[in-house]
């Protein structure tokens, strides 16, 4: 058994929120596959480089990168067994054998010791119980001047598209459901530097990053979507029918002009973060 530090995320990714997201892996990765150029030139993998992929999810990170590092390897990692389980299944079918998924808890997993050319995040690094010590950590599976490069929020703007047309569901939030707790916990550059540097990292770089979010084919299925996500579950439980219904009608409306003929699209932006082992 692997040690887990994150036990609240442990529990919650090996629930609903972690079946729904192994259950329709590329309706996720078509929310934030608009991200990936961004990231992999960031991370700029070569051939024969080892590649450690932390919060891999249902993988599509791990085999991006491990085709890049087509004489290497790239390891995903993830704190989910459902979605490890996909991520396996995915890349077996797809043929690619350079590509291998663990389930554990980066903060705490016996990764070898320098091993690694680099490290890549799409969105999995921003749950740690101790960010620092999870830095740490992923920092010791790098070889001296080994490179981490990794996506994570940037705070929702209000007058963005998302802000406003979710804007009938975020009114019933309560508070974030378990599998989102930390999600802005790195939303703050100084926050991240201040993080990296404490775990040992150099040449720390954060810097905007705007993309295309893909909700679906049209306004129905991408409202379909988004209901059935986990934190949207999470906060609607138990209320009324018909405030529900009124709230998803709204968002279906708000959606429609964004319809087209390559799918329902808004505008999302994150952090890239690159960052060096010394």
């Amino acid at each position: 058994m692997q040690p887990i530090a994150n036990t609240q995320q442990a529990e919650a990714w090996n629930g609903h929120e972690g079946a729904h997201w192994a259950d329709n892996p590329d309706r996720y990765d078509s929310l934030n596959g608009g991200f990936n150029d961004a990231l992999f030139e960031a991370a700029a993998i070569g051939e024969r480089d080892r590649v450690l992929d932390i919060g891999c999810g249902t993988g599509q990170t791990t085999r991006l990168a491990a085709r890049r590092a087509a004489l290497g390897q790239a390891v995903g990692i993830d704190i989910s067994a459902p979605m490890v389980e996909r991520a396996r299944a995915v890349a077996t079918g797809e043929g690619i054998d350079n590509a291998v998924f663990e389930q554990g808890d980066a903060q705490v997993h016996a990764f070898p010791a320098g091993h690694y050319h680099v490290a890549v995040s799409r969105g999995g690094v921003m749950f740690f119980a101790d960010h620092i010590a999870a830095f740490g950590n992923i920092g010791g599976a790098l070889r001296p001047g080994g490179r981490l490069a990794f996506i994570c929020p940037q705070l929702p703007s209000p007058d963005g598209d998302s802000a406003r047309i979710f804007a009938p569901v975020n009114a019933l939030v309560r508070r974030p459901s378990p599998a989102q707790r930390g999600m802005v916990s790195l939303s703050d550059p100084a926050r991240v530097h201040e993080v990296l540097t404490a775990a040992g990292f150099t040449e720390v770089t954060v810097d905007p990053v705007e993309g295309l979010v893909d909700w679906g084919r049209n306004a129905e299925e991408a409202v379909d979507f988004y209901f059935a996500m986990g934190p949207v579950r999470f906060n609607l439980a138990g209320l009324d029918e018909e405030i529900v219904g009124n709230a998803r009608e709204q968002v279906r409306t708000a959606l429609r002009p964004y319809e087209t003929p390559d799918g329902v699209r808004l505008r999302g932006a994150v952090w890239l973060v690159t960052a060096t082992r010394p």
